[in-house]
């Protein structure tokens, strides 16, 4: 609740080295119904405002020591009493004097000798537009953190909403496809063993009649039953080899989804990464508008880690299709590559780092990286979510820091760090 301060009740600090102004003016002022406080110097006032905040400053500008020019100047130059309205007590009448004391920060001049009721309503003014300013202020930073709360809410119903779809779409699709995948690859050995069987009875035949009839002869050399013969188990062995590698997707897309892992538990952070890594290999290929992206792992020896795995995955996921994005918009660099780091550090942290070497990123874009709804990709490209859901999952999901660092024309780095919160066993 914003409280507006009265003007009769704000509180005034007079510095003047003259007694009889000082008195003068604290009858004055008390009388009205302000609380006023007195310094005889400049270096008293100083010394008194680093405990003491007024509402107004009365100042006068021809003292001893420190005059009130310099006084304001030193004022103005603190942040804990710029703020503070200055108003300059003064016999001076000079037109540059004056500009010179407003241009130090000061808002308004009284002359002496001072009169009461032209002082009064000076001062009553400047009261008044300075608790306008304090709640105008207090206002404004009420509503900034009403949008930031705003802005998280919507960016926390988009992430749950998004990764809801996703996970059920994957762990739905991963489903659909194992069906047949498991049938195919279920079937193949025993087709494997059958055609093995005709293959051991056309050698059969062969030895048996070598001499058959010219119809059966024609036929042979027309297909080339050598040739298939000795064909036969490489494409059978291709097979399997495609079979397995869709039930390794499929695998990798049920791990990425992880619908039933809602609490923390021990993850394998390398399996993660690989499984985020399989599911982007579309992406690694070469296209007619950009080469291969090489991928480079330099993995260290990790702990089991206790964490939400799905939304580690996520993070993985992000940093890497921001890298790919990156190498891809480059366009000159003919050996695009990605580099993952993985470690733990001295202070039994799991450091997880992605690099590319592509353009990299500006100071002023990389400031903004991690603000809600920050993109710079064209618009239906990018929401401005990825990186920012990724700050919110490292940091506050898993109590652990995310970096970026980045060279312009070189690359760009980023470094996430996540505490272990139980070593299980080691894995490579």
């Amino acid at each position: 609740m914003i409280v507006e301060t009265n003007a009769r009740t704000g509180t005034i600090l007079v510095v003047d080295d003259n007694p009889t102004n000082i008195q003068v003016l604290f009858d004055i002022l008390s009388e009205i119904g302000y609380r006023v406080a007195i310094a005889k110097s400049g270096e008293a006032a100083l010394q008194r405002l680093q405990s003491y905040q007024p509402d107004i400053i009365l100042l006068d500008v021809m003292m001893p020591g420190i005059d009130g020019f310099e006084t304001c100047q030193r004022l103005k130059a603190e942040s804990a009493t710029r703020e503070i309205p200055v108003i300059f007590m003064t016999a001076l009448s000079d037109t540059v004097d004056k500009v010179k004391g407003l241009s130090l920060g000061a808002v308004d001049y009284i002359t002496k000798p001072i009169q009461h009721e032209e002082a009064l309503a000076r001062i009553r003014v400047h009261l008044q537009l300075h608790n306008s300013q304090k709640v105008l202020e207090q206002r404004t930073s009420e509503l900034s953190q009403a949008l930031d709360n705003l802005k998280q809410t919507q960016m926390h119903l988009v992430q749950s909403e998004k990764m809801s779809s996703l996970g059920q779409l994957v762990a739905g699709l991963a489903h659909e496809i194992n069906n047949p995948v498991n049938f195919i690859y279920g079937n193949l050995k025993p087709a494997e063993e059958h055609i093995q069987d005709l293959i051991t009875f056309v050698s059969l035949y062969q030895e048996c009649h070598p001499q058959p009839h010219p119809k059966i002869q024609a036929w042979m050399e027309e297909v080339d039953v050598e040739y298939v013969a000795e064909d036969l188990p490489k494409l059978l062995n291709s097979l399997k080899l495609g079979s397995d590698r869709i039930r390794q997707l499929v695998l990798s897309l049920r791990n990425f989804s992880r619908l039933d892992e809602s609490e923390l538990k021990p993850a394998d952070i390398h399996a993660g990464i690989d499984s985020t890594l399989l599911i982007l290999q579309h992406r690694l290929k070469a296209s007619p508008e950009h080469p291969t992206i090489q991928v480079i792992k330099d993995y260290g020896k990790l702990p089991m880690v206790e964490c939400y795995p799905s939304q580690i995955n996520q993070v993985v996921m992000n940093l890497l299709s921001n890298a790919i994005d990156a190498l891809e918009e480059s366009r000159v660099n003919s050996t695009p590559k990605i580099t993952i780091r993985t470690c733990v550090t001295n202070n039994n942290w799991i450091t997880i780092a992605i690099a590319d070497n592509g353009i990299g990123i500006s100071e002023e874009i990389r400031s903004q990286l991690f603000d809600p709804f920050f993109t710079t990709k064209p618009i239906g490209k990018g929401t401005g979510l990825g990186l920012s859901i990724s700050y919110q999952i490292i940091t506050q999901k898993h109590n652990g820091k995310i970096y970026c660092y980045s060279t312009p024309g070189q690359g760009t780095e980023f470094i996430v760090e996540i505490p272990v919160q139980r070593v299980m066993c080691q894995i490579g």
